[in-house]
């Protein structure tokens, strides 16, 4: 990469992926990368700092993530956070012990603000803690920058050698200063200049994409979402008539989509694109047909998606690259190095061994959701468009608990559509950053016109999030919820119970499964 880049080193923490989008909102670029990559391999990737994340760990376990002590004498400034405050403290020959008191949630601090990571910021500033350990001596040659009431060293630095180190985690929005501690170890302590645009990023990647295909041809897989949009008309705008896409309507779509799709993309839509429909519902339906492992229906669609592209392949001719939608959280989620999967994307980990492809583009594979948004209005695509509520690559595959049938597709179609309808009219749908109807496994007994019922729960799931790596639960006024259960009950088949779903990202996933 030309951009300058912040490496995040991930110890196994809850909020990773949260450092490398803070770092990012400072026009900076960061990359995830496990705490298993070689020193050279850091080395190549020519970063301009460093930040150690959190972990669950105990750093005086030695069966816990470590890292060698080299990494400190490479003169790249480091900030380690929580986990990574320790590791720094314990490798440079500090103490760490379990604390006489742990500490959870928003905690008042004092700061030393000659710190150039705490410049501008006051003396004393709310944080949030969340760890059972704690630095009970700072290595020779650090200062104690920070302090709780129960935690010593909140903050500690060797500024002479540009290593610092924070206990509490700067990252997430309950640490007031946050983003200005983020900023300043960015700017100041690290010199990045801020080269991470979408107007620089678009220009550039046409310009990639063009030299890497030449006059050989691409086949783009086309969903029709946010992400997959985004990167055809990137494709396009690079290699014109030499991409071909193709748009899979594999029956796990919302009601109305695959004409949706095709109303926009095809003959008479508003792109120069070779488009092709393939309407594959019944082929996705037998390969499902009694399975309800997520992950097993995961593959299974990712699979049968890549055999659907080779096949429309062959009838065009030779075809050299697969283009997919691919984004960061995608990629993070599917497991870096040895993180945790936390759920498999047909577009990462679902590929199967054998593809007839030469290679794969993701044109979008360093970008976060937001950043996918702002590189599509970049590239002239409608706000409509852009903004449209994300779907995944499964579709309802993972928003129907257990066996995917026909009927119960039907059934989550008509439940969505009638929950999206009613989101509109209450005037809410800019306000919320997914929502979406699924189809639990659960059937219970009801009443319906004196009739005993023995139908499904219907589940409403509602989340306000900026990076899809975080998510709460939305508030949606109660009428705008018993409207929906109204009319989902009375106008959809199958259907006598309505949930709405509480769960935050984490513990759980913004999709069911």
């Amino acid at each position: 990469m030309t951009n300058e880049m912040i490496i995040v080193l991930d110890f196994g923490g809850q909020y990773n992926q949260l450092i490398a989008r803070r770092v990012r909102e400072c026009n900076v670029y960061a990359e995830v990368c496990p705490y298993t990559i070689s020193l050279d391999a850091i080395k190549a990737k020519n970063p301009k700092g460093i930040i150690f994340t959190g972990g669950p760990n105990s750093v005086y376990d030695e069966t816990s993530p470590h890292y060698e002590k080299a990494i400190f004498e490479l003169g790249i400034p480091i900030l380690g956070i929580c986990y990574g405050s320790q590791l720094m403290a314990y490798t440079l020959g500090g103490d760490v012990k379990t604390a006489p008191v742990s500490e959870y949630g928003k905690t008042d601090i004092e700061i030393n603000t000659s710190s150039k990571l705490f410049h501008g910021i006051d003396t004393k500033t709310v944080v949030w803690m969340s760890h059972t350990d704690y630095i009970a001596a700072v290595p020779i040659g650090f200062s104690i920058t920070g302090q709780s009431s129960v935690c010593p060293v909140a903050a500690m630095e060797d500024a002479s050698r540009n290593l610092y180190a924070t206990q509490f985690h700067p990252e997430v929005m309950h640490t007031v200063d946050g983003k200005k501690m983020i900023s300043n170890f960015v700017y100041t302590i690290c010199g990045c200049k801020g080269d991470w645009r979408m107007d620089s990023f678009v220009e550039s990647k046409i310009k990639e994409i063009r030299e890497k295909v030449g006059d050989r041809k691409a086949l783009c897989a086309l969903s029709g979402g946010v992400d997959s949009s985004v990167a055809a008309v990137l494709m396009s705008k690079a290699i014109g008539k030499n991409l071909t896409c193709v748009f899979v309507d594999h029956g796990l779509l919302r009601k109305n989509e695959g004409d949706e799709v095709e109303a926009v993309f095809g003959p008479n839509g508003n792109y120069e694109l070779n488009f092709i429909r393939v309407n594959a519902q019944q082929r996705f339906y037998d390969k499902l047909a009694g399975v309800t492992e997520p992950e097993k229906k995961r593959k299974i669609i990712g699979e049968e998606f890549i055999r659907v592209f080779e096949e429309e392949a062959k009838k065009i001719g030779a075809v050299d690259f697969l283009v997919q939608g691919t984004i960061y959280p995608d990629v993070i989620e599917s497991g870096l190095g040895k993180s945790a999967v936390i759920k498999s994307h047909h577009n990462v980990g679902g590929l199967p061994d054998c593809v007839d492809f030469k290679e794969i583009i993701e044109p979008l594979r360093q970008l976060f959701k937001d950043e996918v948004r702002r590189a599509g209005l970049e590239l002239g695509i409608p706000e409509y468009l852009v903004y449209r509520q994300p779907f995944p690559g499964p579709g309802l595959g993972v928003r129907i608990v257990g066996e995917v049938t026909a009927e119960k597709v039907r059934i989550v179609q008509d439940a969505d559509y009638i929950y999206r309808e009613e989101i509109e009219k209450a005037g809410l749908s800019k306000g919320i950053g997914q929502y979406f109807a699924a189809l639990s496994n659960m059937r219970s007994v009801g009443v319906m016109g004196d009739f005993r019922t023995y139908d499904y729960a219907v589940v409403l799931r509602a989340v306000n999030t900026s990076d899809f790596m975080t998510a709460d639960c939305t508030e949606i006024p109660f009428e705008v919820l018993q409207k929906c259960m109204n009319r989902i009950i009375n106008e959809v088949k199958g259907v006598n119970r309505v949930l709405y779903d509480l769960t935050s990202k984490p513990p759980g996933t913004i999709e069911l499964e």
